[in-house]
């Protein structure tokens, strides 16, 4: 009688014990939705939080963070590597989700079905104006932007049909929206960009966009802004939620002017919003139209500014016409430090990476851009709080995707019912690694990373047989 006592008493609590498939315990968590910032333990089940406790859980597997920051994993709106080195580099920089928005792709069927079941964190992408003007044009670039007659050409009214219709294919595919890089296809006119505008602004899909002109006052005919009050301007036509991406390296010193420009009109209704990485250099194809005649005076810097990413070394008149003719990567060193730190602590600017790496060749931003921002920003220049930043790296870039893409509502949060993506780090010691010299170096002082309820990173070690990462997708519209 006293056993069968016994056995009623403990199987709710083995039950109970069984619910969760892991458990977090003991860990500062963060969640920038409530508000929340305490220690607490989590419960997850079937890729879910299903608990938020204030006492330690018990569950298939365990994590013990006693003295850790536990946060929603940081998502990056601006991320170009895709592949398995850049999705192992965002791991380890915290990143959960990484989204293919500005640039884009033509056939979004084909690139979301390259990846699946390949994926160590989630990944997405928008249909791109820039990879459609390329098939259109017939560019034969080799890079992700146009260096023939898709930069440089205009599109005839029936070219311009077609992007529409490819725009349209796209958003019905289940593309996250259209992606722009208007300064790389400087013969697209207004009126290409406006009617692209049109194609996807019956779906209320946003656009992600680097804008047409870059650079200082002293090139009025190329100033940033007017790049800025063309987008602000189609999406007020349109009705198209707008982004635009890295204010910083757009803007250089004027910056600061476009993130008031896009502050203001978003506080009289316009849907747009920007973002920014923690860097004081860019990265883009030499090739590319941003080097087209003018770029020294555009972009206020000389050939010793530019670092080709392949080997590290300063560029001279001579290797930058070499490099001009064979094209890759150059690193351009333009970005006031002042900038920087005003665009990363703003609190209405996202933080994005705009990474990519290839061979572990590349910008640092594509191994650190994260960790760089709690790291220095945070703690050791106290820029802003670690608050502030998790709600830019997390809750902010949810937000901007959130009306239209469905997926996107449970993540940037930790709450019961949320996705458990989770990103767990020593708020003490986080810091990037990778430099100009050593761009492929992971961050350091992120212990655990969890996707879809499973630990990919765990005790700072890759779990390289696990991809549990997701398709973040509009659901199909055939």
């Amino acid at each position: 009688m006293r056993s069968r006592l016994a056995l009623a008493v403990l199987l709710p609590a083995l039950a109970a014990a069984q619910s969760y498939d892991l458990v977090l315990n003991n860990a500062h968590v963060i969640d920038p939705e409530s508000g929340l910032s305490a220690v607490r333990s989590l419960g997850i089940a079937a890729g879910k939080i299903t608990a938020i406790s204030r006492t330690p859980l018990t569950g298939r597997q365990s994590i013990d963070a006693t003295g850790l920051t536990a946060a929603p994993g940081f998502i990056d709106l601006h991320a170009h590597g895709q592949d398995e080195e850049n999705q192992l580099l965002q791991l380890q920089d915290g990143v959960t989700t990484a989204l293919e928005l500005e640039i884009g792709a033509a056939d979004v069927d084909a690139w979301y079905a390259e990846r699946e079941g390949k994926r160590f964190i989630h990944s997405g992408v928008t249909v791109g104006h820039v990879p459609l003007r390329i098939g259109l044009l017939h560019d034969l670039t080799r890079a992700r932007v146009p260096s023939g007659p898709a930069k440089d050409n205009p599109a005839t009214e029936e070219q311009i049909t077609q992007i529409r219709a490819g725009i349209e294919r796209g958003l019905l595919q289940g593309a996250l929206g259209l992606g722009f890089g208007i300064q790389y296809t400087p013969g697209a006119s207004r009126w290409e960009i406006l009617e692209t505008f049109r194609a996807g602004s019956r779906f209320r899909a946003p656009a992600f966009i680097h804008i047409r002109t870059m650079g200082l006052p002293s090139a009025p005919k190329l100033d940033a802004l007017a790049g800025l009050e063309e987008i602000i301007a189609a999406s007020a036509v349109t009705g198209m939620p707008v982004h635009m991406v890295h204010a910083t390296s757009s803007g250089l010193r004027q910056a600061p002017r476009l993130i008031q420009t896009v502050l203001e009109a978003r506080a009289r209704g316009l849907d747009i919003s920007t973002e920014c990485y923690p860097y004081t250099a860019a990265l883009t194809s030499i090739e590319s139209a941003i080097f087209d005649e003018g770029w020294q005076d555009v972009l206020g810097i000389t050939y010793s500014d530019l670092q080709w990413a392949a080997t590290g070394e300063r560029l001279t008149a001579e290797t930058f016409a070499q490099r001009r003719l064979t094209g890759g990567h150059v690193i351009m060193h333009m970005i006031p430090e002042e900038v920087v730190r005003f665009a990363v602590a703003h609190l209405g600017v996202i933080i994005a990476s705009d990474g990519v790496m290839e061979n572990g060749k590349g910008h640092p931003r594509a191994a650190g851009t994260f960790s760089r921002v709690l790291g220095h920003y945070v703690r050791e220049q106290k820029a802003l709080t670690l608050e502030s930043a998790i709600r830019k790296m997390t809750l902010l870039p949810a937000q901007r995707l959130e009306q239209y893409v469905p997926a996107m509502r449970n993540k940037g949060r930790i709450r019961v019912g949320a996705d458990a993506d989770i990103t767990v780090f020593d708020a003490a010691h986080i810091i990037d690694r990778a430099t100009f010299q050593q761009p492929a170096l992971p961050s350091a002082g992120i212990a655990h990373v969890i996707v879809a309820g499973t630990p990919v990173l765990r005790n700072a070690a890759v779990q390289h047989s696990l991809h549990p990462g997701q398709a973040i997708r509009v659901p199909p519209r055939r």
